[in-house]
């Protein structure tokens, strides 16, 4: 484990750069905004490559901030419809950066602060920062650890905890794009995926669900067949996943890449896995080069009593964990 100067922020503040290796997986992970830059893994033949969609330098994440590469998302992760919800009769007023909704907590969220890094072990790293009362409109002063480490078997665990004064809501995610040929080989649409999801959330125009969790059966959504089928094209959608809500990360998934062999298991303790399938990427990547798989809660849960409460109140813990595993077939 090594820690390194990666830059400076506008503002004079450091940012460093942390490197974990383990089993032949080397990760990076930046204090600002809690990004994983780089996940270098090898192929069925050996050969290693990133693949992870990132930047050599500070610079292109502070120019491209809009996809969010690798980045560490709350206070809410995905979207909160009209920018407003209600908790304990009192309405809350967010930031609209995605049209009339709230988006991963706003143009100022967690994927844009420096987080304190220190070594949790050999193998691991414990990234903190209090979220005080108010940012992005939010209520509640949050505590807030991130726990990102390299498994024994190579796999990259991420795992979340945080304490409230005060009734807020809470929905955290990781924002990597994975494309298991390498970064910057070109487009992962022809990547496969497999997903433990009967269900998802059909959404309108502004991506905020509408209605009940629909079947995937019939549909482009149906992704449970063992071979698994081509991601596509124009996916931003929440899939319901099948064992719900869960103490310990259990495997919901795969997407694998047939060219280099390589597999990305996934496993977590959210009831939802977000497929973008990276239609509006940015800077020196194109449309699709990418796939980010963002384990959480539903949108809008704030909004949705119907949906798993993404409530925390003092005395309550927030935890949360997914483990992305590395194969080859």
């Amino acid at each position: 484990m090594r820690s390194e100067l990666f830059g400076a922020l506008p503002d004079g503040a450091s940012v460093h750069r942390w490197t974990l290796e383990r089993a032949g997986v080397r990760a990076r992970v930046l204090s600002y905004g809690g990004i994983v830059q780089s996940v270098e893994t090898p192929d069925r033949d050996g050969r290693t490559a990133d693949v992870v969609l990132g930047f050599d330098e500070l610079d292109g994440y502070l120019k491209f901030t809009g996809p969010f590469y690798g980045a560490l998302i709350g206070r809410y992760a995905n979207r909160i419809g009209g920018a407003r919800f209600t908790l304990d009769g009192v309405a809350y007023e967010l930031p609209r950066n995605d049209g009339r909704n709230c988006l991963h907590g706003g143009d100022e969220g967690y994927d844009k602060r420096i987080w304190q890094v220190e070594p949790d072990g050999d193998h691991a790293l414990r990234l903190s920062r209090v979220s005080p009362a108010g940012e992005g409109n939010f209520p509640g002063r949050l505590e807030l650890s991130a726990v990102y480490a390299l498994e024994e078997d190579g796999s990259l665990s991420l795992t979340y905890e945080a304490v409230t004064d005060a009734p807020t809501v809470v929905n955290l995610t990781n924002h990597s794009y994975w494309n298991l040929a390498g970064a910057g080989s070109g487009t992962a649409r022809g990547h496969r995926l497999r997903l433990e999801s009967s269900r998802y959330t059909p959404v309108d125009d502004a991506n905020i669900p509408v209605g009940a969790p629909a079947e995937v059966a019939g549909t482009r959504f149906d992704f449970r067949d063992e071979d698994g089928r081509p991601t596509g094209e124009g996916y931003d959608h929440n899939f319901v996943l099948d064992k719900g809500v869960t103490a310990q990360a259990v495997r919901v998934g795969e997407m694998w890449e047939e060219s280099t062999g390589r597999v990305l298991t996934v496993a977590t303790t959210e009831p939802g896995i977000q497929v973008y399938t990276g239609d509006f990427l940015q800077g020196p990547f194109a449309p699709g080069d990418g796939v980010a798989l963002e384990t959480q809660h539903y949108p809008d849960s704030p909004n949705r009593p119907d949906f798993p409460s993404t409530v925390l109140r003092p005395g309550e813990t927030f935890r949360s964990r997914t483990v992305y595993g590395f194969a080859t077939r």
